[in-house]
């Protein structure tokens, strides 16, 4: 099949990007991380500049693939990453636009590459238990109601990609810090620093000049693990609570 590019190039945060145009011919079982891999083998023996993009597991893992796609953020395939969307998911002759995140808390570093430093703060300031658990026995010695477990598990999904931010109008990150704070607040082991958690977390996210949540839930259509917005009732209620404790 046959598509027509229109990439993000960027060559530094101080730098103007602009839409370059390529061409390519690939097959449609060709996932799209790897059509980016033989558009740049092409680039680098036309002594070309590669498009710089972030990877790493290929598996729906890591969440570092993010990219817009046709204006959404990984593309035309629900709770589905970057990398795992293939080219048979477009049509032979279409255009496929691409672009790297877009929001302030978010700076360019070059062409589809993002720094998302700014959730690792975010997990710096409450996302972690404290408290000495012990080795794995002694952590499976504490019980867990099954349906706090699933609650839990289904919060934890969560891979840090960036789409909720990407997706979001406001730019708003309520739904990464929502599944952070949830599957802690759910668990056992994270109740010492529950009402801290809640907190602090939501204090750095205002810090890195994220948004507001206005009930849009393009984070939830976005989100490649498909984490439900009521992460965020449960993320707003935590911090009710955190806030009559702290005025207590």
């Amino acid at each position: 099949m046959h598509v027509y590019l229109h990439i993000w190039r960027q060559k530094n945060r101080d730098t103007p990007g602009r839409m370059v145009d390529y061409e390519v011919d690939v097959s449609p079982d060709t996932s799209f991380m790897e059509m980016l891999d033989l558009l740049n083998e092409r680039l680098i023996q036309q002594g070309e500049e590669p498009v710089a993009f972030d990877y790493d597991c290929r598996e729906g893992i890591c969440g570092t693939c993010g990219v817009m796609i046709n204006g959404m953020a990984h593309g035309p395939v629900r709770g589905a990453a970057t990398c795992q969307l293939h080219m048979r998911s477009f049509e032979d002759g279409q255009h496929i636009y691409v672009e790297p995140w877009r929001a302030a808390a978010f700076p360019v570093v070059k062409d589809l590459v993002v720094d998302r430093s700014a959730f690792d703060r975010i997990v710096q300031a409450g996302g972690y238990v404290s408290v000495n658990t012990g080795g794995a026995p002694d952590g499976n010695a504490v019980l867990v109601p099954k349906p706090a477990q699933e609650a839990a598990m289904d919060a934890a999904a969560c891979i840090g990609c960036g789409a909720c931010v990407a997706a979001c109008k406001n730019a708003s990150a309520m739904l990464f810090v929502a599944a952070k704070v949830a599957h802690l607040a759910l668990l056992p082991q994270g109740q010492p620093e529950r009402r801290a958690r809640a907190r602090n977390m939501i204090a750095r996210h205002d810090a890195e000049a994220f948004g507001g949540c206005t009930n849009y839930y393009e984070c939830e259509a976005a989100c490649p693990k498909e984490i439900s917005v009521k992460q965020i009732a449960l993320l707003n209620r935590e911090y009710a609570k955190a806030a009559v404790a702290g005025a207590e």
